[in-house]
């Protein structure tokens, strides 16, 4: 029987082994954290249709829990990996006749933008830490209060040059749009502003969310970056910006502000470059595919495919189809064999 080594157990990882699987190839199945499902087991809803992210998950999670053909692996962090071998920080080695890198992406450290106070005044949080509240059922300030005045800023960790993050991270647009609305229906009262450089709807049903935004909820979007926050005297949060719509400076008191973290590649992916001739990273940091139109899931390394956010950044539909697309991949190497 064939072995082929998943690397990442996300939902590009799960559904690769799943495929794999099925059609009984043997399938190790690694994951450096304590649990399998990336990082969308920390998501709440997703957009467009706010589904909740647990009715995606539990299905992949238990189509490879359940199946004997594979092996999961969990608090297993990979050192390296070569043609037909990943060790790992163990020293143990894993012989396989392929591999799948599906590691995704890590979150932008929002506190490398000291302007926006994250880490330092209260009250300032990310996307991120915002879906586990929603999923703990407690969006409230630090003082227990419900918020009145919410603002949101896209594009931090991305399109910024002064943090090297040329690169646009793609969902955090409609991720900005969808909380905005979750925020709005927890708090019907609470005025909700959206800061945006641009609006970068792509997908389908998201144009509709973001009218819906606006003539349904009343939702605030106000094209222009914020430039500094600090805290007012009664422990609110001061923003200023300028409407670059209108050139004019603004000055606006919040009770929160939400920062929109963009995909940061993963720092592994230059040691991966380095340890296998034929694998290399793009200038953002992500791993380079052997082709961008019809190669997205091969490397130029024999033996070596790629699933999801490795590549780029990708949305959850995206992440299962190259999970897909590298099974597939991977099985007609196998064949010819």
């Amino acid at each position: 029987m064939k072995h082929v080594t998943v690397i990442g157990s996300g939902v590009a990882g799960m559904r690769c082994a799943a495929e794999l699987a099925r059609e009984g190839v043997r399938v190790t199945l690694l994951e450096k954290e304590e649990a399998i499902g990336g990082k969308l087991r920390r998501w709440h809803k997703l957009f467009p249709t706010f589904t909740p992210a647990d009715e995606v998950l539990s299905p992949l999670k238990k189509e490879v829990s359940e199946n004997e053909n594979i092996t999961i692996r969990t608090e297993c962090e990979v050192k390296d990996v070569r043609t037909g071998c990943v060790t790992l920080a163990t020293g143990e080695e894993i012989a396989c006749d392929a591999i799948v890198i599906a590691t995704g992406f890590t979150v932008f450290d929002a506190s490398v933008k000291e302007e926006y106070g994250y880490g330092i005044y209260d009250n300032v949080i990310t996307s991120a830490d915002l879906e586990e509240m929603f999923n703990k059922g407690s969006v409230t300030l630090k003082n227990g209060e419900k918020p009145k005045q919410i603002a949101i800023l896209h594009c931090v960790g991305s399109r910024d040059e002064k943090v090297c993050q040329r690169h646009c991270s793609k969902v955090c647009c409609v991720t900005g749009v969808k909380q905005a609305i979750e925020l709005k229906s927890l708090f019907p009262q609470a005025e909700v502003f959206n800061f945006y450089m641009d609006i970068r709807m792509f997908g389908p049903g998201y144009e509709e969310m973001y009218r819906e935004a606006q003539q349904k909820y009343n939702i605030h979007f106000v094209r222009g970056r914020i430039s500094e926050v600090g805290p007012t005297f009664d422990h609110r949060l001061q923003i200023k910006a300028e409407d670059t719509l209108t050139g004019r400076p603004l000055k606006i008191g919040v009770d929160m502000l939400v920062l929109m973290v963009g995909m940061k590649a993963n720092d592994m992916n230059y040691a991966l470059a380095r340890s296998v001739e034929g694998l290399s990273v793009q200038p953002s940091g992500f791993m380079q595919p052997s082709d961008p139109f019809g190669g997205i899931v091969r490397s130029n390394a024999d033996g070596i495919f790629y699933a999801g956010a490795v590549t780029a950044p990708k949305n959850v539909c995206e992440a299962a189809g190259e999970g897909a697309s590298a099974a597939c991949a991977v099985l007609r190497m196998l064949n010819k064999d």
